[in-house]
């Protein structure tokens, strides 16, 4: 069919055709570029895949994991922190000579119990062998001086001797016989007995050995002697140190919220790795006044009764002090609780022993080895206990398939 208004066109439909190739190619590549500089849209679920809240388990699966009902138990308010035993130091003594010398003799080693007054070790002392001396001088004077007192008492009733002459003796005699006592206390602070200073008087043989005694019951928990090491008072390290060891201290640092629940004589509990089954019975006796300021701590001492001397220093411990009161809460054992990745706690849950829900739960306090639940969770509820974690772990794995 002919139309006469087309014919001024017909020159175009060849030129159209050429240029058709060279349009689709522009349109594909125009495409291809707005792919490209498109912005990335929000990963699917499938890459940004969350833990499922319920995991069902197949029979080798649940071999791996122990079921048990919640129960309630009883929980008692305390407070707990750790810390390490130490001396007593209130009965802990250093033993050093009252004066300067060599020592001669020692008689204690390190770990021997001794008895208050035993001698631990001699010092050869000059300070002492002066202090014999005059008291074996003072004693000739005083004999000497009684002798012309007897004499001149003797001799004053017929008027042998002057009445000046008398009271020069009693005078005299008075002044020996102070000078006397005199060098005799000066003798028994070097440790000599009544007994001893006689005979020194007696045989005028002086002894320049001094003993040092022990100054309590206790054990030996130091020697830092040698024969013919120089002493003196107050030296630095004391040749002994002795220790009353039927006390110890444990020094436990208490996190400073929990300061103020403590308070001076309450009772504490104290549990050593060393001794498991073993509880040691104390009284809070000191309170630090000043907080550590590193660690937000604050040291508590408490006096703890070893009679036994079972416990030694740097002993590791735990220290314990209840509060009073009890309460009867759900409890789960440690390993039911699973710590999530945003900090919450949860459980998992089952009522036909194959398929497990996940439950997040609110803790209380840990105690003997159970959490104290509570909420989220009721009495008599199935919940995985030694394979909570498997479950767990297993939930992830599922929701990243």
């Amino acid at each position: 069919m002919h139309c006469p208004f087309l014919a001024p066109f017909r020159w175009m439909v060849p030129v159209l055709l050429l240029l058709l190739p060279w349009w689709l190619v522009g349109c594909s590549s125009h495409a291809a570029s707005s792919a490209e500089t498109a912005p990335m849209g929000k990963p699917t679920p499938s890459s940004a895949a969350s833990p499922n809240e319920s995991v069902e388990l197949t029979g080798a699966q649940l071999r791996s994991v122990s079921i048990m009902p919640a129960n309630e138990r009883t929980f008692t308010v305390e407070r707990t922190a750790v810390g390490a035993i130490d001396f007593n130091e209130d009965m802990t003594v250093q033993v050093s000579p009252p004066y300067q010398g060599r020592i001669v003799q020692l008689l204690a080693k390190a770990g021997d119990r001794v008895h208050k007054g035993e001698v631990l070790f001699t010092i050869d002392s000059p300070d002492l062998l002066q202090a014999e001396s005059a008291l074996v001088s003072s004693a000739g004077v005083l004999e000497l001086t009684t002798k012309v007192l007897q004499r001149a008492k003797e001799l004053l009733p017929i008027q042998g001797v002057a009445q000046k002459d008398y009271e020069q003796a009693v005078s005299d005699q008075q002044a020996a016989e102070g000078a006397h006592k005199a060098a005799r206390d000066a003798v028994r602070i070097f440790g000599k007995g009544d007994a001893e200073m006689d005979r020194i008087v007696d045989q005028r043989r002086i002894e320049s050995q001094m003993p040092v005694p022990s100054p309590l019951d206790g054990v030996v928990t130091a020697r830092n002697a040698a024969p013919g090491t120089l002493v003196q008072p107050g030296g630095s390290p004391a040749p002994y140190t002795v220790a009353d060891v039927s006390t110890k201290w444990m020094l436990a640092n208490v996190p400073e919220a929990d300061l103020p629940a403590l308070h001076l004589g309450q009772d504490v509990d104290v549990k050593l790795p060393a001794y498991p089954d073993r509880i040691f019975h104390g009284r809070i006796d000191n309170i630090a006044e000043a907080v550590d300021p590193n660690t937000h701590r604050v040291t508590v001492r408490s006096d703890v009764r070893d009679s036994m001397n079972e416990l030694r220093p740097q002993m590791f411990a735990t220290f314990t002090v209840h509060l009073g009161g009890a309460a009867r809460s759900v409890a789960v054992p440690y390993d039911a609780v699973v710590r999530e990745g945003d900090g919450t706690m949860s459980v998992w849950v089952t009522t036909d022993q194959r398929r497990f829900v996940r439950r997040t739960v609110q803790l209380g306090v840990k105690q003997d080895g159970y959490d104290q639940i509570l909420d989220g969770l009721k009495t008599g509820e199935l919940i995985a206990t030694s394979g909570a974690l498997f479950i767990s772990n297993a939930s992830i794995q599922g929701a990243a398939q």
